[in-house]
């Protein structure tokens, strides 16, 4: 298989094991791994505390998170392809959505919200396996 595997990360330790686990995958498929970030809306701010000024953006920092997890998987996995991607919208949107414009074989989540009160109002893994354009792997990232 060439083609795309695509991971969803949050920040989170889980969300970084189910991309440690789409490397893998994407390595042995012989695919590229795209690591994608979401963000809710397009919010800018500015922040001034004395002299200084911060400007905050939510898609600069989904790219920034997404841009860190593929640093550490690129250490882990120096000859798999690895891209960051920022996304807007909530976070199953924004996967299914990237895997139909990507042409992805392959959506990787975490199990997070799978139990539980999370398995009745809905999870990411829930909504993408039941929407997604392509296969879903589930990596079981929670007790």
């Amino acid at each position: 298989m060439t083609g795309v595997v695509i991971v969803g990360v949050d920040g989170s330790e889980t969300a970084f094991k189910a991309a440690s686990r789409a490397a893998v995958m994407a390595e042995g498929l012989g695919a590229e791994l795209a690591v994608l970030s979401a963000h809710a809306k397009d919010n800018t701010e500015i922040v001034k505390i004395g002299s200084d000024t911060w400007i905050l953006d939510d898609a600069e920092q989904a790219g920034k998170l997404a841009e860190r997890v593929a640093v550490k998987l690129r250490q882990e996995h120096p000859g798999l392809s690895i891209r960051p991607v920022a996304v807007r919208g909530k976070p199953q949107d924004a996967l299914v959505e990237e895997a139909t414009r990507a042409g992805a074989g392959l959506l990787v989540v975490g199990n997070v919200g799978m139990k539980g009160l999370g398995r009745v109002l809905g999870s990411v893994a829930n909504s993408v396996a039941h929407n997604a354009p392509c296969d879903v792997l589930i990596v079981k990232t929670a007790q």
